[in-house]
């Protein structure tokens, strides 16, 4: 793969849509074309009602190992009080560090995960609203809507509803992929993790486009997604589609771990020229080479720790590198990650560590709990 070899490329540009990007972010109620830019203004998630998500195969065989089996155990049951109460508490402290940095933060409207839902083919209960970057992709003034795999979170759009129609109205684009079926016929219902040594198998198939957010990277003209077990190749080819209209590039990254999921605890865009990547779940010699003149910053391992809500994570440990940017230069890192500060200051960064190990129960950190629809800043060329 080449420079120019990504997987749609528009070479001729609408010159006036291109300066009209390039405006102020002021003119715009949505206006955020990657990881680092100011931050303006932010979704973050939020907790009431959780409920332990119903068994799946989309969802129990992306878990660690040592949570799956309590998966099945625990499906379909709210969480227990004391597990909401220390996220809580946690997730209240990052939105003061948010408003404290002048930023804006709304929030989703709370919505009934209790309640079955159903379509022709399946019912299900829901699951939480503490990750919206996993459904919902920003670039630049266009939400758009993601075809989730996870029935449990197939509704989950309603409480983002108010939100939405309100960007809506103030100018912003508002698109939404087509809504999947989600039938059986999607999913490997017989799905195993591959053993050390075997290929990478998938549990979704190539049935209809189903893809998340957060297997996305922005880095202004060119994006990067992830291949897992959430988003298929269909799904990668209808995204690419969308953004080559736009003169946008779509590059797909190889990921060498065996239950891909996210993008964001595999490789993790820092500013202009630095990505920070998870040496586990990324081949460096097999980045695409239009990075070759970035800096690859090799992520130290995940510092051990001593945390009972740990253990019960839906996230594989490689959490610790799900970080916010505020900035070029400041970002909000899990306090219980030493190592990690140590290199982001010696990369020219300033972490702001924040506990945040509550969080990983209910889908994710920093970044997965939030979602950044205005920076300060317009549409560029980093390659």
């Amino acid at each position: 793969m080449d420079d120019d070899s990504a997987i749609y490329d528009t070479s001729i540009y609408d010159r006036s849509a291109l300066s009209s990007a390039l405006m102020s972010s002021a003119a715009f109620p949505v206006n955020s074309w990657n990881e680092w830019d100011p931050l303006e203004e932010v979704i973050v998630g939020r907790l009431d009602g959780a409920v332990v998500p119903p068994f799946h195969v989309s969802v129990t065989y992306n878990r660690p190992h040592w949570t799956s089996w309590l998966h099945r155990l625990a499906a379909g049951r709210r969480y227990p009080k004391w597990m909401v109460r220390r996220a809580q508490t946690e997730l209240d402290g990052f939105v003061r560090l948010l408003e404290a940095e002048s930023v804006r933060v709304r929030r989703p409207e709370p919505i009934d995960q209790r309640r079955r839902v159903r379509t022709r083919l399946w019912s299900t209960s829901g699951f939480c609203l503490a990750c919206p970057r996993d459904l919902y992709l920003v670039v630049g003034d266009e939400i758009i809507e993601t075809p989730t795999c996870w029935r449990s979170r197939h509704f989950e759009g309603d409480a983002y509803r108010t939100l939405f129609k309100e960007y809506f109205a103030n100018g912003a684009r508002w698109t939404a992929a087509p809504r999947p079926q989600l039938p059986d016929e999607l999913f490997d219902v017989g799905y195993r993790v591959p053993e050390p040594g075997e290929p990478i198998r998938y549990i979704t198939n190539e049935f209809e486009p189903v893809f998340d957010a957060a297997d996305i990277a922005r880095c202004g003209r060119d994006l990067f997604i992830n291949r897992s077990n959430a988003t298929n190749e269909a799904g990668i080819r209808w995204l690419g589609r969308h953004l080559e209209d736009r003169g946008l590039r779509l590059h797909q990254l190889e990921s060498q771990c065996s239950r891909p999921m996210h993008i964001d605890t595999t490789f993790v865009p820092l500013a202009p020229g630095k990505v920070l990547v998870n040496p586990d779940f990324i081949d460096v010699d097999r980045l695409p080479p239009i990075l070759k003149r970035w800096d690859v910053l090799i992520a130290p391992r995940p510092d051990p720790v001593a945390d009972l809500t740990a253990k019960f994570s839906m996230c594989s440990p490689w959490t610790s590198i799900n970080v916010l940017m505020l900035d070029h230069r400041r970002v909000v890192v899990e306090a219980s990650q030493p190592m990690l500060h140590r290199a982001l200051k010696d990369w020219g960064f300033e972490p702001l560590p924040l506990p945040f190990l509550g969080y990983g129960p209910f889908g994710g950190a920093f970044h997965c709990a939030t979602l950044d629809t205005r920076r300060h800043g317009g549409l560029e060329h980093y390659f």
